[in-house]
């Protein structure tokens, strides 16, 4: 054949300049793509061979190679598959967009049906990609079969191409790139290897390395591995398979704590291996920016990305592992996904996946499930603000410390719903900074004399749980620092109330007095239905925001109005009766106004606050010690 100069087809100019300059984000991404069509090549000669045993006469080892040649500036992808004729090459490669993969794979369905071999190329542009770094691109190809003849192909990207007779004596095809100047990286070995590690490490076939200037005298060890876990079955796989598997995905040193296999059929085919971890690590609560991403989303056995954030929601974000199918649709950078029907079936499977493996964790193995809620609970509970959907299967997951928790252990709404007494018609809860804070609040005193059980919600996200759990197994949550608390049955409330009426009337001045001094502060003092042994305590009005998610509001600059709070007074405590007495005596007396100052003080630490004038405070304690 003599040389054939030819146009490229489809206004190739501005097509190939879309190619190399805007399609892909990244150059190391032209070594996948043609590592990808090297894998197809072999796919369809082992296909085509079923029914034509001459495409596989020479019995081949299938395998796809490396080779660079630093004096000459060349990287060489070379595979031993079907190869092409100077027809198929100039079909292919001629025009842009035409792929030869899809071709092949629509005629193959035709013919077969479904059972045509899995391919990645599908918009036939991938090759294109060797424009970003290389100058010129030659193609030297040997098509399998008798009487096949060798064929070049050979261009620059700037329009034209040219179709020659070429040199192969073994069936297959050799891409050679022309480095473009300051691409030399692509010519390095350990570059080489970390792109086949992150982008074709699950390639079928073993892709060897060699350089011209030292050929091997055998054959190269392969530097991928070969081994797509999540396409062999469970019954085949090792816990410690899946333990080296998941530290090398996930970069972490420890097992991990769970391993959930999926493999889905039906409508939407894919298959999943997801672990979860037994440590957190320090970049989980970091902006998602920031973050490491968890799972790898593969096609056909190669790396599409990591930042694929559709699939997984972001409060299962400590998930890792892998995601692949053949059904997801990517546009033809293969860097985003775009059909979002198909992706939330794939989401939504594997958001029940999760929950259903932590559930059956939570019933089956409760020591490995604290230890799991321990590390990722904070971030599970992001879910019951922005998953509506699963709130529930979240809301049976939640674990909290309690009144009644020993050692720091923790308790889950459904054992707290079983243990309430008969006479306990709500789950109650204290948002506190800490737990130490929570366990010396003054207002779990007369609940405890009740017999019930509190909740404490000592995570800083806790105050936006509370504020979306608001029921659970028909029953309300209720805060403890918040609004009226009746306890005990209707007679016991009526009999508390009626008490505390008749003390209001013999401590109404001091209370009233108490309120004026403090009028910036609360918006009300009362008697109280939770003290027993403290002399006071603050609560917020009903539906009111907490003072822990005041605080945590403030912290992060959010300008909030400051929220008038109650001051509730134990009607038994002697403090009370004394401050009485010397209203009675003297209006006036300035130990009066110091020990309102106090008691309000007072009540702000018991929360974990602080004083609003501690050194006034500190004063005041001194004086009064003295």
């Amino acid at each position: 054949m003599s040389t054939k100069t030819c146009h490229f087809q489809a206004e190739v100019s501005q097509l190939l300049d879309i190619v190399v300059h805007s399609l892909y984000s990244r150059k190391e991404i032209f070594l996948r793509e043609l590592i990808s069509n090297a894998s197809d090549a072999i796919d369809r000669a082992i296909y085509e061979g079923l029914t034509d045993k001459a495409i596989v006469a020479d019995a081949p080892t299938w395998e796809i190679y490396l080779r660079v040649d630093k004096t000459a500036r060349t990287l060489t992808i070379e595979d031993n598959g079907v190869g092409m004729d100077a027809a198929t090459i100039e079909s292919c490669l001629g025009t842009i967009a035409r792929s030869g993969t899809k071709a092949f794979l629509e005629a193959a369905k035709a013919k077969t049906g479904s059972n045509a071999p899995e391919t990645i190329g599908q918009f036939g542009v991938g090759f294109y990609a060797a424009f970003m770094v290389a100058t010129n691109v030659t193609v030297n190809s040997l098509a399998r079969g008798p009487n096949a003849t060798a064929v070049r192909w050979c261009s620059a990207g700037d329009g034209d191409y040219t179709v020659s007779d070429g040199d192969r004596t073994t069936p297959g095809s050799a891409v050679t790139l022309q480095l473009r100047e300051g691409m030399d990286e692509f010519l390095e070995e350990w570059q080489l290897r970390n792109l086949v590690k992150q982008h074709s490490d699950f390639i079928s076939y073993p892709i060897r390395f060699v350089d011209a200037a030292k050929p091997p005298a055998v054959a190269p060890a392969p530097i991928n591995t070969m081994r797509a876990l999540w396409k062999r079955a469970k019954s085949e796989i090792t816990p410690a398979e899946y333990n080296e598997f998941y530290q090398h995905l996930a970069h972490d040193r420890h097992d991990p704590l769970k391993v959930i296999h999926v493999a889905a059929e039906g409508a939407v085919e894919f298959r999943a291996l997801l672990f979860l971890p037994s440590e957190s690590t320090f970049d989980m609560m970091m902006p998602s920016s920031q973050r490491r991403k968890g799972l790898h989303l593969y096609v056909r056995n190669v790396f599409i990305g990591s930042d694929f954030e559709a699939l997984l929601p972001e409060y299962l974000r400590f998930v890792r592992g892998v995601v692949e199918s053949s059904d997801l649709p990517l546009n033809v950078s293969r860097e985003m996904l775009q059909d979002d029907a198909v992706i939330r079936k794939i989401r939504s499977n594997l958001v029940g996946k999760v929950l259903a493996t932590l559930a059956e964790m939570k019933k089956d193995d409760a020591p490995a499930f604290q230890k799991f809620f321990r590390a990722f609970g904070r971030i599970l509970k992001e879910g019951i603000h922005f998953d509506h959907e699963h709130a529930a299967k979240l809301q049976d997951l939640l674990l909290f410390p309690s009144v009644r928790t020993e050692n720091d252990g923790l308790l889950s709404l459904r054992q707290y719903r079983d243990a309430m007494p008969a006479k306990q018609k709500e789950i109650y809860y204290l948002v506190a900074e800490n737990l130490a804070t929570a366990r010396q609040s003054p207002q779990l005193e007369a609940i405890q004399q009740h017999g019930c059980d509190v909740l404490f919600f000592v995570d800083p996200i806790d105050a936006w749980v509370a504020e979306d759990l608001t029921e659970f197994d028909g029953c309300k949550l209720r805060a403890i620092d918040q609004g009226d608390l009746e306890l005990g049955t209707a007679e016991e409330q009526t009999v508390a109330k009626q008490q505390r009426d008749e003390a209001d009337k013999s401590f109404r001045p001091v209370l009233d007095f108490i309120r004026e001094k403090l009028s910036d502060e609360l918006s009300a003092v009362r008697l109280s239905p939770r003290l027993t042994d403290s002399v006071c305590c603050l609560v917020a009005g009903q539906g009111r925001m907490s003072p822990s998610m005041e605080r945590m509001m403030r912290a992060m600059n959010q300008d909030v109005p400051k929220e008038l709070r109650i001051l509730e007074v134990n009607p038994a405590h002697p403090l009370l009766a004394r401050m009485q007495q010397m209203l009675d005596a003297d209006r006036n007396d300035p130990k009066l106004a110091d020990y309102v100052e106090l008691l309000h003080g007072q009540a702000l630490l018991a929360e974990g606050a602080t004083p609003r004038d501690p050194r006034k405070f500190t004063k005041l304690v001194a004086a009064l010690m003295a």
